[in-house]
């Protein structure tokens, strides 16, 4: 009741500015909202080439990209700092063009000037568990509440997808249509298909982690549980990864920003912290083996055809508690484990399943080819002539 009530109070506010700021003229802009970043950056990278006018990014407090090497505005977007808050529902309410890459609630009381073009880049490239308006929980729901969730998806004129197989559950999920989806790939994965920036980042974290030129490199990202940071420790055994794979391995650790466990001081030549190194992708281009359970890493880091061990000790308990698909469950690329002792035989026997791996990456990343965010920026402008008459295609350039 409580949570309904300041949701309601919250979204009058925002309908209210929104409307007065629709008065205004509309313009020749783009605003994309951001929490997540690599899919907004590499878009924005793409309008620009096309010279697609102004540009706005409104970045929410999750979003750790900087976008420094963009010329576009950057507007911090919560309400802790209203003046960048209200700024950011005028360039919404201005656009002829506005991307998000997540789930926003706003969206539902923003009603868009009809030649206003709305695009989910999301921000993973595939699924694991049902979401959206198949989410089970949506059930427990307010009417009030799934008739909102309701009016955000209708806003989308488009969804971006890496694969057929996305494309249905978005559908399913966002309850659109087959003229909703835009078949481009994730703007995000073009990152893995940029060899001298690849070769760039390579060299960068050689530099900054020298160990990584002799010895292989171990990444274990786990999913965030709610109950973590009241936790001794983490389930994965450090001392007995150090004991049997020290001598050829390091680990890095990628946990959630609030775990405080300094485990990188009690091995300090064997365990290194990229909790806060902003971006998880360019770690990946150094990972030897991930280690993950329920993440969406998975689905971009199989475009680099390496060895994934999925570390599902509490699966039965997060069954419960979030949901994830049998079917995803199904098709891991990868062996699952239920102990450290488990992961080390894998390690040691060599026990992978490439060609799980390869496959899952053409199923998921069967339009992902290194220029989803220039198919993007194309797409939209050939599927929308308001759009396109916005460009200038002087400047446009393809690969």
């Amino acid at each position: 009741m409580v949570r309904e009530l300041a949701i309601s109070l919250y979204l009058a506010f925002f309908k209210t500015l929104f409307i007065f700021f629709k008065l205004f003229p509309q313009k020749n802009k783009t605003t994309l909202v951001s929490s997540f970043g690599d899919n907004v950056l590499y878009t924005a990278k793409s309008l620009e080439k096309w010279n697609a006018g102004e540009i706005v990014i409104l970045k929410t407090p999750s979003c750790r990209e900087e976008f420094t090497d963009l010329d576009a505005e950057i507007i911090p977007f919560a309400m802790a700092n209203m003046s960048g808050f209200i700024k950011g529902i005028y360039h919404l309410a201005t656009s002829r063009v506005v991307m998000v890459d997540n789930y926003f609630g706003f969206l539902a009381v923003t009603d868009f000037k009809p030649n206003v073009t709305c695009i989910q880049l999301w921000h993973a490239a595939g699924a694991m568990k049902k979401f959206g308006l198949q989410d089970p929980s949506v059930q427990t729901r307010s009417p009030k509440a799934q008739e909102r969730f309701k009016q955000v998806y209708s806003r989308f004129t488009y969804v971006t997808v890496g694969s057929e197989k996305m494309a249905s559950i978005f559908q399913e999920s966002f309850g659109l249509s087959n003229a909703n989806i835009l078949r481009t790939g994730m703007p995000r994965t073009d990152f893995f298909f940029d060899d001298s920036r690849i070769a760039q980042i390579e060299k960068e974290l050689a530099e900054q982690y020298p160990i990584i030129k002799k010895r292989k490199v171990i990444l274990y990202a786990p999913t965030y549980r709610d109950d973590e940071l009241a936790k001794p420790k983490i389930e994965l055994d450090i001392e007995q990864l150090y004991r049997e794979l020290g001598q050829e391995y390091v680990l890095f650790l990628r946990l959630h920003p609030a775990v405080t466990w300094d485990l990188a001081n009690y091995y300090p030549n064997f365990v290194i912290d990229v909790t806060h190194y902003k971006n998880i992708n360019p770690l990946l281009l150094v990972t030897d083996i991930l280690i993950t359970d329920y993440s969406s890493i998975p689905f971009e880091y199989s475009l680099l055809h390496r060895p994934i061990i999925f570390f599902t000790y509490d699966l039965e308990d997060y069954q419960k508690k979030r949901g994830v698909s049998d079917e995803y469950l199904e098709s891991l690329p990868g062996p699952m484990v239920r102990d450290t002792k488990s992961i080390i035989k894998v390690i040691k026997k060599n026990a992978f399943q490439l060609e799980k791996v390869h496959a899952f990456s053409r199923q998921w990343n069967q339009y992902s080819n290194g220029h989803a965010s220039e198919q993007l920026v194309q797409a939209m402008y050939m599927s929308n002539p308001a759009v396109a008459a916005t460009a200038n295609p002087s400047t446009q350039t393809s690969r």
